[in-house]
């Protein structure tokens, strides 16, 4: 993860770690041996969506000389997997969702995935 996203640096490009999850939050009220009481407890989510990836960012692009020449930042969303991890369809479907509003979105293995 830290490869691409100083290879996303090195292109005057950023990308961010976006972790997903469900925590819980409140007042703590005791904590023992690993457990620890809420009082008032209510769930806390995490991360933009269900399948989003795990970094996120732009990718600095100019336009083209019939637009004015102006540089955007283009959506970005690498998803890593290491070993034989498979790619959830959530996952999926979010790459082909940035994909098909003009983003940027890959599943990768290795540094030659962003090609």
């Amino acid at each position: 993860m830290n490869e691409v996203q100083l290879l996303f640096t090195d292109n005057n490009d950023r990308l961010f770690r976006q972790n997903t999850g469900k925590a819980w939050a409140g007042k703590v009220i005791r904590q023992d041996q690993g457990t620890i009481t809420l009082l008032n407890p209510r769930p806390l989510i995490a991360g933009l969506c269900v399948g989003s990836s795990d970094l996120i960012g732009w990718r600095s692009r100019e336009i083209t000389i019939d637009m004015i020449g102006q540089r955007i930042a283009q959506f970005a969303a690498i998803e890593i997997k290491h070993g034989k991890t498979a790619t959830t369809p959530d996952q999926q479907n979010f790459v082909n969702a940035v994909n098909a509003a003009g983003g940027y979105a890959r599943i990768i293995r290795d540094l030659e995935g962003l090609k």
